[in-house]
C-alpha cells in the first residue's frame, strides 16, 4: 500500500503523529498507527474516515497519580550524594538522547508534510476525478527504495544528498502542443514545454492515426519517446501509460527497432508489477520468445517457472512455450510450424533467431541425407519462397547444388558439403547473442 494513494487528510493526520511522538512512546505509537491505518484500509475507510478526530491511545498524556505516589517514596528514603550525581548524569544523557530523536521525528514529519503538500497541489492543478486517486500512480521510485515500512514511511532521518529528490523537480504541464519531438533533458524541465494529461490524451490518439496512415517510423518513434518523457517527468504511472508503452513496443517491433522495445518492454515488466492493467499474457509470451533469442535458459526456466497456471493457458503464452520445447528437443517440424503461425506480434521476435533455429535443423538434415530437394527445404523451414530459401543458403555459404542450372523448383542441394560447412556457419556466426537495447 503506496503512501501516495492516501488521502490529503490521513497524510496530514499522519504528520501530526509523527511530530507528537517522543523516546518514549515512538514504539507505541507507531504500531498503534500502523495497525488504525491497516484496518481502515482493510475496512476500504481510507477516504470516509474523519481522520481530524481519531487520537492514538498511545499519545495520550499519562497519568500522574504513580509520579506523586514515587515523588513521596523517593522523599522518605535517603539517598546519597554519590547517588544522586549519578542520577543527574543518567537523566541529563537521556534528555539529550530525546532531545535529538525529537528533531529526527520532527524532520521526518516536515518531510512527510512537503511531499503532501507537492501531492495536494498536483491534484488540484489536474483536477482529476476522486476516481483517478486509485489509479493514476506517480513515479516514485526513491522514496520507494528508502521506505522501510508497510505504509510508505521512510525510516531514515535524512534523505541521501547524492539522490535528486524528483519530488522537488515535479511539475504539471502547460504545453497545449499535440506533437512535440523528442530531445533529451539536460536541466530541470519548465512546465510551459511539457503537455498535461489530458493533451498526452489527445496526442496518442493523433500518433495511432498517423502511424495507419503510414506516416515514417522515424517520426513516429521520436513523437513516442517525447510523449514518454513527458509522463515521466510529470511522475504518472496509470493504465493510459502502460498503452503508450504498449503501443510503441508494438510498433518498435515491426519497425525492426529492437532499441525502443526492449525500453519499453522493461518499463512495462515494472508498471505490470504494481498491479496496472495491461495486456500482461501478450508482453509475458514476448519476453519469453525475447529470453530464447538470448539463449538464456536459467532466466527462462525462472520466469516460466512463476507464471499462473491461467497465465500458461493464455493463447500467447502457450505458443511461446511450446516455442520454448520445440527448441530444447530439436523439433524442427513443430517449430517452423509455430513460426508461421504465431499470435500477436511473435512472429517478429521470432525473425531474430528462425535463422539460427533453421541452420541447426538443416545441418541435422544433411546428416541424414546425401542430397536434398530446395523445394522440400522451402516447406519445412517455414520460407516465404523458394528465392528465400536459396538466398538462405548463399547467405551461410552452403549453396551447394548438384544440379546449379536447374531452376530452384528442380534444385537439389549436395549435403557433405553443405554439412561441413555448416558446422563452421553456426561455430562462427551463431556462437554469440547481440540483442540491441537489452536491459
Amino acid at each position: 500500500m503506496s503512501s501516495e494513494s492516501w488521502p490529503p487528510q490521513l497524510k496530514d493526520w499522519v504528520a501530526r503523529c509523527l511530530g507528537q511522538m517522543t523516546e518514549t512512546n515512538k514504539v507505541e505509537a507507531s504500531e498503534e498507527m500502523k495497525k488504525v491505518i491497516a484496518e481502515a484500509y482493510s475496512a476500504g475507510t481510507l477516504w470516509t474516515t474523519d481522520w481530524a478526530v481519531i487520537q492514538l491511545q498511545s499519545l495520550l498524556p499519562k497519568p500522574v497519580l504513580n509520579i506523586n505516589l514515587k515523588r513521596k517514596t523517593t522523599e522518605s528514603s535517603p539517598v546519597s550524594k554519590k547517588a544522586k550525581k549519578t542520577a543527574n548524569k543518567q537523566a541529563a544523557r537521556t534528555s539529550s538522547d530525546s532531545f535529538s530523536d525529537q528533531l529526527a521525528l520532527n524532520r521526518r514529519a516536515e518531510r512527510f508534510q512537503r511531499e503532501h503538500e507537492i501531492e495536494k497541489s498536483k491534484v488540484t492543478r489536474n483536477h482529476f476525478p476522486k476516481s483517478l486517486h486509485h489509479t493514476a500512480h506517480l513515479f516514485n521510485d526513491r522514496t520507494s527504495s528508502r521506505s522501510g515500512s508497510p505504509l510508505g514511511i521512510p525510516d531514515d532521518p535524512e534523505a541521501d544528498p547524492n539522490v535528486m529528490d524528483w519530488d522537488r523537480h515535479t511539475i504539471v504541464g502547460t504545453s497545449q502542443a499535440i506533437f512535440k519531438d523528442y530531445l533529451r533533458l539536460t536541466s530541470e524541465p519548465k512546465p510551459e514545454t511539457i503537455r498535461p494529461y489530458s493533451v498526452l490524451q489527445k496526442t496518442l490518439q493523433e500518433l495511432k492515426q498517423r502511424w495507419r496512415a503510414k506516416h515514417p517510423y522515424p517520426w513516429v518513434c521520436s513523437q513516442f519517446k517525447s510523449l514518454r518523457q513527458d509522463l515521466t517527468v510529470q511522475r504518472i504511472k496509470n493504465d493510459f501509460t502502460v498503452q503508450v508503452y504498449e503501443i510503441h513496443a508494438r510498433m518498435a517491433l515491426e519497425s525492426n527497432d529492437m532499441v525502443e522495445y526492449n525500453q519499453c518492454q522493461a518499463t512495462l515488466k515494472t508498471l505490470y508489477d504494481l498491479g496496472i492493467p495491461g495486456k500482461v499474457e501478450e508482453f509475458t509470451a514476448y519476453r519469453i520468445l525475447m529470453l530464447l533469442h538470448g539463449r538464456n535458459r536459467s532466466e527462462l526456466n525462472l520466469f516460466v517457472g512463476q507464471l499462473t497456471p491461467n497465465q500458461k493457458k493464455d493463447p500467447a503464452v502457450s505458443h511461446a512455450l511450446a516455442v520454448s520445447r520445440a527448441i530444447a528437443m530439436g523439433n524442427y517440424h513443430l517449430l517452423f510450424d509455430l513460426y508461421l503461425d504465431a499470435p500477436n506480434m511473435s512472429a517478429y521476435i521470432m525473425d531474430h533467431f528462425i535463422d539460427r533455429e533453421r541452420a541447426r535443423a538443416l545441418l541435422i538434415i544433411t546428416k541424414a541425407y546425401k542430397t536434398i530437394p530446395l523445394a522440400y527445404l522451402n516447406n519445412k523451414l517455414g520460407f516465404d519462397d523458394l528465392d528465400a530459401a536459396r538466398q538462405f543458403l548463399v547467405d551461410h555459404s552452403i549453396a551447394f547444388f548438384v544440379d546449379p542450372q536447374q531452376p530452384d523448383n528442380l534444385k537439389n542441394i549436395d549435403c557433405k558439403p553443405a554439412m561441413a560447412k555448416l558446422t563452421q556457419v553456426l561455430e562462427e556466426k551463431y556462437r554469440k547473442v547481440s540483442i540491441r537495447g537489452a536491459i
